[in-house]
Order: structure tokens, then sequence, then C-alpha cells
């Protein structure tokens, strides 16, 4: 991706972001359900490569399929582009793992900028200490093929109700995590980071003592004159 707009993503909260992506009619983008496995006091940014699930069929799901060298799980580990965040459609289930320690960790090494299920993660402690962010709904000790099947590498899914495309990108902050469209990545970037000067005003100013009454919003005009003079003073 653009690493104008990487950089700008991360420097900008979901939050605002989602509040972005509303005033262009899309509501459903973040990914209901996940948090952080450990805080890393930084983004997660990079576009989306994608692991679909499906319910198992037991006769398709012995430990034996961990054999395999084509197995999708351990193909998706892989072929996960450096700099892409891995994103499994884990049909919001976290009663079997998505994913464990061994799996994540070569995802880091590979150069992975992050990995995000809507299911949930095995040894979970050991994944918040890497490097790598990681997001989940919560612990799960069970093997996916308990009751998940992973079927399909690279194609369109949902994941915490969120649509997910190839190439899309994500962000996660401290809180959770957004998909934003990759056609509309610039400029979203762009609003966000004049958002996010503004906010950062307004925090000051509240912290001051300003009532947020025509300041945020911003419907008096004494707020742009003194924002303004703030963003000179500040550098922003």
């Amino acid at each position: 991706m653009n690493e104008e707009t990487r950089d700008k993503l991360m420097g900008v909260s979901v939050a605002t972001l989602a509040t972005a992506l509303f005033k262009r009619g899309l509501r459903n983008q973040v990914i209901q359900g996940v948090h952080p496995v450990g805080r890393k006091g930084r983004n997660m940014v990079g576009p989306a490569f994608t692991l679909r699930y499906m319910p198992a069929r037991e006769d398709r799901n012995q430990l034996t399929e961990f054999r395999r060298e084509d197995h999708p799980q351990r193909v998706a580990i892989e072929t996960c582009p450096e700099g892409s965040v891995l994103v499994m459609d884990s049909r919001k289930q976290a009663n079997a793992a998505s994913a464990g320690d061994i799996l994540i960790t070569r995802l880091m090494v590979r150069g992975g900028a992050g990995v995000v299920t809507d299911g949930g993660f095995r040894d979970a402690a050991v994944i918040a200490e890497l490097d790598i962010p990681a997001y989940h709904t919560r612990p799960s000790s069970p093997t996916n093929l308990t009751n998940n099947e992973a079927i399909a590498i690279n194609e369109p899914i949902g994941c915490g109700d969120a649509p997910v495309f190839p190439g899309d990108i994500v962000v996660g902050d401290d809180d959770c995590v957004i998909v934003i469209p990759a056609h509309l990545a610039e400029e979203v970037a762009d609003e966000a980071v004049e958002m996010t000067a503004y906010e950062d005003f307004v925090v000051e100013q509240v912290k001051a003592g300003q009532s947020i009454i025509g300041l945020y919003p911003r419907t008096r005009d004494e707020h742009l004159t003194a924002f303004e003079a703030w963003r000179k003073a500040n550098g922003r």
C-alpha cells in the first residue's frame, strides 16, 4: 500500500476512521466483538489477506490434516505477504482456536503486519507478548479442527459482521479493528488526519474548561480561529 497513507493511518484512531466512513455511507466496517490479545500502543495497518473457515465435517478434520503441506491454514501463514494483515473468518466461533502461538510467531517472523480473527486464539497469553498485533474475541484452547475447516485463501469474507475484500486496508488500535475499502484508503486517511488534529485541539480546550457547545462539532467561527492559531503553534 501507499507508504504515505500507511503513515497517516498509523496516527489515527479506529473511532475517527469509523466517522469518516460513516460520512460516506459505510456503517458496518468495524469488526465486531474483537479486541487486542495484548495492547501494543501502536496501530496495526496493512492490506487484508484472508482465510475462511467453514463448519467442520468430522471425516475431513482429523489431526492428520495438519500433515498435509497444502493445508489452507498453514499455507495462509506461509503466503501472507509481508506488511499484510491476516484476517480470518472463523464464523464468530471461539469454542475452537483459529490459530496458536507457533503459527502467529511464524507470521510475525515473515513480516506480517498483524492478525485478526472473529474466533479465538490458543496460547493467547504467549501471543500477547509477541511483537505482532493480534485481535480475537477470547482465548480458546481446542484445535480449530474441532468445529472449523480452513477452506479458502484470499477471497472475500465476513469477519465479525464486517465485509472484508482482499487488499482492503485493515486498521487496528488499542480498542478494535476497522476495514477501509481499498479505493477509499487515501482520502479517508487524509480526512482522518484533519479530524484528529481538530479533536486534539478540542481535548485541550475541554480540559481547560471550554464548553463543547459550538466547539464539538464546530458551529461557531471563533473556535475555527482558535484552532488555526493552535495548529500553527503546534505544527499541526
